[in-house]
């Protein structure tokens, strides 16, 4: 099969979890025999064109728009552009597969126009972020997203909870919608890293000190407030034998105010941006990680821990609870509730026996679960299935 893939992320340009995910799923597709074209917007010094792992990558050039929402309509223009150019010069492609919203246009105008069966993946939803839509700019993604939705021949979401949203926020038929987890390459995560685990540990934390940490975005949806707000129980039941660290970019100013308010500022530290590489070794001597989410589609960020071998605590929301399998692979507690995930934290705390159990089972359900060369085999069985559809519909 050729297969056009549209992605507005592409490492290195990395803004969320859809580099990941488009950067590990289509190297395996091109080892089951098929050919990648990916088309991307431009980034820093990467070429206009390369072969990454097999994928054939195009970047186009983007105008400047005056905020966001222009820039995204010049970037459909671009790749709808080299899109039509690649369909006429190399012909026959069999699908095309768009990830997310920000590609829609250039989508549905080359699946308009050279009839050409369309596969949207869809990483998340406006509805689902904010709890509904609201203003102008929420219903102006949640029309594109419908759009998408509609086009698609068939829609592929992350979890059994996702599906539920795309047909309460679309109404699509539910029978429309195939569900493929995330995956991760385990063996990405450095175990043996050549430094000294205790002298790199002094960074962030005196000896006698746990080590509870969140990483990601700091959006409100996230909940990185909630996580703050439960350190002062966690530290009165540890003895002040914690240390919370805050890890990632953007605007922590609330968060960092917030820390001060409740007492704690000397407990915690905001690390900003870090780089993988540290952040492999910086796993190495966590004692925690906490994902106390509002709202999760997915939550890569637990198969992220469960690479790393360290033990997670996770809110019941969207799809946590169908990654985290709860006390076996980790901790599931009840979201936007302090108390839940301060015990969920002392569980992991207080237990090291069990900690390392949860451990244990979480690295193995990797393999079974979030293997890239299944969910790669089950993506193919979508394309076969949309081509044999194909070839019994008059388009």
């Amino acid at each position: 099969m050729k297969i056009l893939v549209l992605s507005w992320e592409f490492p290195p340009r990395i803004v969320g979890g859809i580099a990941r995910h488009v950067g590990e799923l289509y190297p395996k597709l091109v080892k089951l025999g098929h050919e990648i074209h990916l088309i991307t917007p431009e980034f820093g010094n990467a070429p206009m064109y390369e072969e990454v792992e097999g994928i054939k990558v195009h970047r186009v050039a983007v105008k400047d728009g005056n905020d966001f929402f222009h820039w995204v309509v010049n970037m459909n223009q671009s790749m709808g552009y080299q899109g039509g150019k690649l369909i006429l010069e190399e012909g026959d492609f069999d699908l095309i597969h768009a990830h997310d919203w920000v590609v829609a246009d250039a989508a549905i105008a080359l699946k308009q126009t050279f009839k050409i069966p369309l596969i949207a993946t869809v990483h998340a939803t406006e509805y689902g972020r904010y709890n509904g839509i609201y203003t102008d700019v929420q219903r102006y993604i949640n029309n594109k997203e419908g759009l998408l939705v509609y086009n698609a021949w068939r829609i592929i979401v992350c979890s059994d909870y996702m599906r539920g949203e795309i047909c309460r926020a679309f109404h699509s038929p539910w029978d429309k919608i195939d569900i493929i987890y995330n995956g991760i390459i385990p063996e990405k995560k450095k175990h043996n890293q050549d430094f000294h685990p205790q002298t790199f540990r002094r960074q962030f934390a005196e000896d006698g000190e746990k080590i509870v940490y969140y990483v990601g975005r700091m959006a409100y949806e996230k909940g990185v407030y909630l996580l703050l707000n439960t350190a002062p129980k966690v530290l009165s039941e540890m003895g002040g034998y914690v240390k919370f660290v805050i890890i990632g970019g953007g605007n922590t100013d609330n968060l960092k105010k917030q820390a001060w308010d409740l007492g704690i500022w000397n407990k915690c530290y905001f690390t900003g941006f870090i780089t993988d590489e540290y952040l492999d070794k910086f796993q190495t001597i966590a004692d925690c990680a906490v994902f106390p989410s509002l709202y999760e589609p997915f939550g890569i960020v637990a198969l992220e821990s469960f690479a790393a071998r360290v033990p997670v605590v996770v809110s019941d929301t969207g799809g946590f609870p169908e990654v985290v399998k709860h006390s076996k692979t980790g901790i599931v507690t009840h979201t936007n509730n302090p108390d839940s995930l301060a015990w969920g934290i002392l569980e992991v705390l207080k237990n090291p026996g069990y900690a390392q159990w949860l451990v244990d089972n979480a690295y193995e359900d990797l393999d079974r679960r979030f293997n890239w060369t299944k969910l790669a085999q089950q993506t193919e069985d979508v394309y076969k299935r949309v081509i044999k559809e194909k070839l019994k519909t008059e388009w």
